[in-house]
């Protein structure tokens, strides 16, 4: 049986190890051991699946609890994934903040699973990567 739970304290090593054995490594500076503590460390509701104590899955969000959560990162091993766990993940992301709206950015390879767990696309989100490209 997977386990739900809040772990804000959640280690680096494990964080890593679930980013990698979900492909969401190849996106995230897994090799950057600072910049994920930073992401752990500033990350304020983390959502953890665990079967028998092995971490599998996580919902890594930064959220005020009361307008909007940012989910950032949402990981489940491929070994557990096309089971309910990724959707399990963002529920309980969302009952721990109900009152906010729920917002991600979808990895290119996930555009597809999100409205088939009935989440909304919105179509005016922007981002900048490097301040150099602000004008």
């Amino acid at each position: 049986m997977i386990e739900y739970k809040t772990e804000n304290e959640l280690s680096l090593e494990e964080f890593r190890t679930v980013l990698v054995s979900s492909t969401l490594g190849q996106r995230r500076p897994v090799n950057e051991p600072e910049r994920l503590r930073k992401m752990l460390e500033h990350g304020n509701l983390i959502i953890t699946a665990r079967d028998n104590g092995r971490l599998i899955g996580v919902s890594r969000s930064l959220t005020d609890y009361a307008f909007c959560t940012y989910l950032s990162d949402l990981a489940v091993d491929e070994a557990y994934q096309k089971q309910g766990i990724g959707k399990e993940l963002i529920r309980q992301t969302k009952l721990a903040a109900p009152a906010a709206k729920l917002i991600l950015l979808a990895a290119p390879a996930a555009i597809s699973y999100y409205p088939k767990i009935g989440m909304k696309q919105f179509q005016h989100c922007y981002y900048i990567d490097d301040i150099n490209d602000l004008k």
